[in-house]
C-alpha cells in the first residue's frame, strides 16, 4: 500500500521545533505574516458565509412574497450550495494550475455582484438563477482557502489556522442572518441584500490587499488524465472518502436545522417575529470558540477523538430540540451549532493533512460532499417538515448524525492502528 493510501498512524501534529528546515519556509504563529493570513481568511470566511446563508431567516418572507411553499423557498439556498458543490470540482483543480489568490479574489467579487443583482430581481425564477450564480462564484473561495492554509501554514498550526478561518465562517453565518432578519423586519429584505452585497465587495478588496502570495504553490496540469489519476488516488485512500462522508452529514444536518427552525418558531406556541428569528443566529458565536478550540485539541488528543466528540455533540443537540419547551429548542440549537463548527474544523484540516498530492482537488471533493449535503438534505428536509413538522426534521437529522458518529469511530480506530 502506498503512503498516500495509508491512514496516518499518529494523527497528532509534531512540534515545529522538530523541523528547522520547515520552520524556515512555513508561516508560523509568531510570524508577522501569520496575522495577515489569519485576518485575510477571517474576512473571506465572513463574506462567503454571509452571502451564502443570509436567506435562511427570510425563507418565510420569501414564501409569502413569491407564494411558494417552504420546500420551494429552501431552493434559494439549496441551489446555491448545489451549484457551489459542482463548481468546486472545477475551481479546485483550476487553482492547482493558475494559483490560489487570484481565483479567490475574482470569485468573491463575482459573488458580491450577483448578490447585489438579486436585490432587484422580481421573479422567483430570477431569484433562483441569481442565487445559483452566487453559489457557483463562491466555489472559487471555499476549497482554495483550505488549500492555501494547508500549503502555507506550518503543519503544527494548520488545524489552529483552519479553526480560526472557520470561526470567521461562524461569525459570518450569524452576521448574515442577524442583519437580514432585523432589516427585513423593519425595512425590506431587499435592503438587507444590498447591505450584505456592498460589505462583501469591500471585503474582497481588503482580502486582495492583505493576503500574502503563495510561497509553496507549484502549478500542476489541468489535463483530464491527471485529474482522473488524482481522483482515483483520493478515492482509494483509507480515510479521505469517509471524511468526505462526514462533511455531507454534518453540513446536511446543520443546514436542515436552520432552514426550518424559523418556520417552527414563527408558528404557535412561540409566535417569534422575523427579527427575533434572525437574532437567534447569535448561537453561531459558540462556533467561533469551538472551531478554534477543536483545532487546538487535535494536537493533544488527535483528530479522531475530537471528531467523535464533535459529531456526538451535534447528535445530542438535535435530540434536545425535540422537546416542546422554548428552552429545549434554544439549548439544542446551541449545542448542535457548537458541535458542527468543531466537527467541520477537524474534518477540513484532516483532509488537508491526509492529501499528499493535488490538495486543492482533495479539498474540492470534501467541500463537494459538504455542500452537496446542504443542498440535498436541506431540500429533503422540506418533505419531512410537510408531513411530520419538527419531529420529522429532528429524527431525520438524528439518523444522519448517528451514521456520522459510526464513521468517526471507524476513522479513529484506523488512525491508531
Amino acid at each position: 500500500m502506498t503512503d498516500e493510501n495509508k491512514l496516518i498512524t499518529d494523527n497528532r501534529v509534531t512540534s515545529p521545533v522538530q523541523n528547522d528546515h520547515a520552520k524556515q519556509h512555513y508561516i508560523q504563529r509568531d510570524d508577522k505574516l501569520y496575522l495577515r493570513v489569519t485576518l485575510s481568511f477571517f474576512m473571506v470566511g465572513l463574506a462567503t458565509f454571509a452571502l451564502l446563508y443570509f436567506v435562511q431567516p427570510i425563507l418565510p418572507l420569501l414564501s409569502d412574497d413569491f407564494s411558494v411553499s417552504p420546500a420551494q423557498a429552501s431552493l434559494s439556498l439549496s441551489l446555491a450550495t448545489g451549484f457551489m458543490a459542482v463548481g468546486l470540482l472545477i475551481t479546485g483543480p483550476l487553482s492547482d494550475a493558475v494559483g490560489r489568490k487570484n481565483v479567490m479574489v475574482i470569485s468573491l467579487t463575482c459573488a458580491a455582484i450577483f448578490t447585489l443583482l438579486s436585490a432587484f430581481t422580481t421573479s422567483w425564477a430570477g431569484i433562483l438563477v441569481v442565487r445559483s450564480l452566487v453559489g457557483l462564484s463562491l466555489s472559487g473561495v471555499a476549497a482554495v482557502a483550505m488549500t492555501y492554509l494547508s500549503e502555507e501554514i506550518h503543519p503544527s498550526y494548520v488545524a489552529l489556522s483552519m479553526g480560526l478561518y472557520i470561526s470567521g465562517n461562524s461569525i459570518a453565518g450569524m452576521s448574515g442572518r442577524l442583519i437580514t432578519g432585523v432589516i427585513a423586519d423593519y425595512a425590506s429584505w431587499r435592503i438587507a441584500v444590498l447591505v450584505l452585497g456592498t460589505f462583501s465587495l469591500f471585503g474582497a478588496f481588503l482580502f486582495w490587499r492583505l493576503l500574502p502570495p503563495s510561497r509553496h504553490f507549484r502549478a500542476s496540469s489541468l489535463k483530464p488524465k491527471s485529474l482522473w489519476k488524482y481522483l482515483i488516488l483520493h478515492c482509494r485512500d483509507d480515510g479521505l472518502p469517509w471524511l468526505f462522508a462526514i462533511g455531507f452529514i454534518i453540513m446536511g444536518s446543520f443546514v436542515t436545522l436552520f432552514n426550518y427552525i424559523g418556520y417552527r418558531l414563527m408558528e404557535p406556541p412561540y409566535h417569534f417575529s422575523q427579527a427575533v428569528v434572525g437574532m437567534l443566529s447569535i448561537v453561531y458565536l459558540s462556533g467561533t470558540y469551538s472551531a478554534s478550540k477543536a483545532g487546538a485539541l487535535t494536537r493533544k488528543y488527535g483528530y479522531g477523538r475530537v471528531l467523535i466528540g464533535a459529531v456526538t455533540l451535534m447528535l445530542t443537540g438535535i435530540l434536545i430540540t425535540l422537546g416542546s419547551s422554548l428552552a429545549a429548542v434554544l439549548i439544542g440549537m446551541l449545542v448542535l451549532t457548537t458541535g458542527f463548527f468543531a466537527a467541520h474544523s477537524v474534518t477540513s484540516s484532516w483532509v488537508g493533512r491526509r492529501a499528499r498530492r493535488a490538495r486543492a482537488q482533495a479539498s474540492s471533493l470534501y467541500l463537494f460532499c459538504y455542500y452537496g449535503g446542504s443542498s440535498i438534505a436541506g431540500t429533503l428536509g422540506g418533505v419531512f417538515w410537510s408531513y411530520w413538522h419538527w419531529n420529522g426534521i429532528g429524527w431525520f437529522i438524528a439518523a444522519m448524525l448517528a451514521t456520522g458518529v459510526l464513521i468517526a469511530l471507524y476513522l479513529n480506530k484506523h488512525a491508531h492502528s
